[in-house]
């Protein structure tokens, strides 16, 4: 409390009643998997754009990732955090040039095609004064050099370069001299550059600029294949950590959803919702096997058991990337699509079913209502054909064996009010444990879920029938009080979806009215 001295009028700011919750985004999605080239640390993406700039295109006959992400953001995401994931024993491709050590964005063979070129940067180019500054060129192609040499496409001489790179960078006037000058040449490259970074991770000043012809960078090696040892990704390093162990830092708290797509390994598949399940906070979109034609035989609860993730069947087909003719792909990037234009137009409270997927024009598979039948009670959620209105998923069940929890709209609720009362009562820690605070924490939730439920996102007409929320003697103990702990029990009734929709018509004859 502030001590007065002297005689005035002194005005005070004090805080009073409950403080707002905000409401954490449900959407944000992390696909784990193998990309064509790109970092290893998870990235984020906002576009398709943004990840064939990153990490490429499509590559290979069994990798779904680019896929996955053109189905998610043509679904209606918004943002996605891609987890490439790399083989044992592979390796980032390097060169030395212009006394700067420099190597690819991430390991692989793919590095070997990046080629790059430092000149005087343009603010003294032409002129007799010392450079300060230098333009660095980066060009890479996806497909081998015809003779083993690539052409110089920043030469201006050059009428024609063919083969055309892939994808060109260009930095000018990074600074050398001043490494406390916002362009010196690692703040300006670190992170903007899609293809290649610094080795060192305190680049030392330049003495003098050494300009190079186009160098190729060598020795990218490619990994084993992958294993559940690379999904895990685990390292003591936190700087070094991939895949799922990744995640699981605090930058990356903002992710939602995780899939894998097209992985159907029975230890991955678990590793992935169990990381769920220990995050509390995610939710995971399992694909099933491909060329399962007798899908009466499928029954994922037999291997895996968990409200937080679903299983859907069968694969789609969609355009091929290079070619254009159809491709078979695994569905779990386009469900997850579709789970956040849901969220994001009705409420992650509304079940995400019953919705057209874009960019897929046929199933692999046809599922009759006879086959759904014995799919649907054991948590596979059918991806079908109906006439006039499109391929749509038409299942919306968790692999729970738990009644409480075996719709997907009502375990993504509850993560997402757990998830944001947890984010938004942090403040309550350490404040003094009595009545007062007790009334400010429970105004403070019921202010939260009036919210959601006039959203519609609970049961009830009212809101002593929609939720309940206990915190007082009630709920703790006086032990509980010594020893620290303040207890807030909260019951929700979430709205449960119109799984079976039964309409009762009989006749009323005029004379059964009067």
């Amino acid at each position: 409390m502030a001590e007065y001295l002297a005689p005035g009028v002194f005005i005070e700011e004090i805080e009073r009643g409950p403080r707002p919750i905000e409401g954490v985004a449900t959407s944000t999605a992390a696909f784990l998997g193998e990309t064509e080239r790109g970092p290893v640390r998870p990235r984020l993406v906002t576009s398709v754009n943004d990840y064939l700039r990153q990490f490429g295109g499509a590559f290979g006959d069994d990798k779904f990732m680019p896929y996955a992400l053109t189905g998610f953001f043509d679904n209606g995401g918004r943002r996605a955090y891609v987890c490439r994931l790399v083989g044992a024993g592979a390796v980032a491709a390097k060169v030395t040039a212009g006394g700067i050590d420099f190597e690819a964005s991430g390991p692989g063979e793919w590095g070997n095609r990046i080629h790059l070129k430092l000149s005087k940067g343009s603010a003294t180019a032409g002129t007799k004064r010392e450079p300060t500054t230098f333009r660095l060129q980066v060009a890479y192609w996806d497909t081998d050099a015809p003779g083993d040499a690539y052409p110089d496409p920043f030469d201006p001489t050059q009428n024609r370069v063919l083969p055309r790179p892939t994808q060109m960078e260009d930095f000018d006037n990074l600074e050398f001299k001043d490494a406390a000058s916002p362009d010196f040449y690692s703040k300006r490259l670190d992170g903007n550059s899609a293809l290649v970074r610094l080795t060192a991770e305190v680049p030392a000043p330049l003495a003098a600029l050494q300009e190079t012809a186009l160098t190729p960078l060598a020795g990218g090696v490619d990994g084993a294949a992958l294993t559940k040892t690379e999904f895990v990704g685990s390292d003591p390093d936190n700087s070094k950590r991939t895949g799922l162990s990744a995640l699981e830092l605090d930058e990356y708290r903002e992710v939602a959803l995780v899939a894998a797509p097209g992985v159907t390994d029975t230890d991955i598949v678990k590793a992935v919702y169990e990381h769920c399940e220990r995050n509390r906070f995610r939710f995971a979109v399992i694909d099933s096997k491909p060329n399962v034609g007798n899908a009466s035989t499928l029954d994922p609860r037999t291997d895996f058991t968990t409200s937080y993730a679903a299983f859907y069947y069968p694969w789609v087909y969609v355009s091929d990337l290079r070619t254009g003719v159809r491709r078979k792909v695994p569905p779990s990037g386009h469900v997850l699509g579709l789970y956040a234009r849901t969220d994001n137009a009705r409420g992650v409270w509304k079940a995400p079913a019953n919705d057209t997927l874009s960019d897929v024009f046929d199933l692999e598979y046809y599922v009759d209502t006879g086959t759904q039948e014995v799919l649907n009670p054991r948590g596979v959620n059918v991806i079908r054909r109906f006439p006039a209105r499109g391929i749509r998923v038409w299942g919306a069940r968790t692999l729970s064996d738990n009644a409480l929890w075996k719709y997907v709209n009502v375990r993504r609720l509850f993560i997402f009010l757990e998830h944001s009362i947890y984010d938004a009562t942090q403040w309550v820690v350490f404040e003094p444990n009595d009545e007062r605070l007790w009334a400010r924490v429970k105004d403070t939730i019921r202010l939260f879920l009036r919210t959601q439920w006039r959203n519609g996102a609970m049961m009830g007409l009212t809101e002593d029938e929609a939720f309940t929320i206990a915190c007082d003697r009630s709920t703790m103990t006086q032990d509980d009080i010594l020893n620290g702990r303040l207890v807030c029990e909260i019951g929700i009734a979430p709205v449960r979806p119109a799984e079976f929709v039964v309409f009762r018509i009989f006749q009323n004859t005029a004379e059964a009215q009067s």
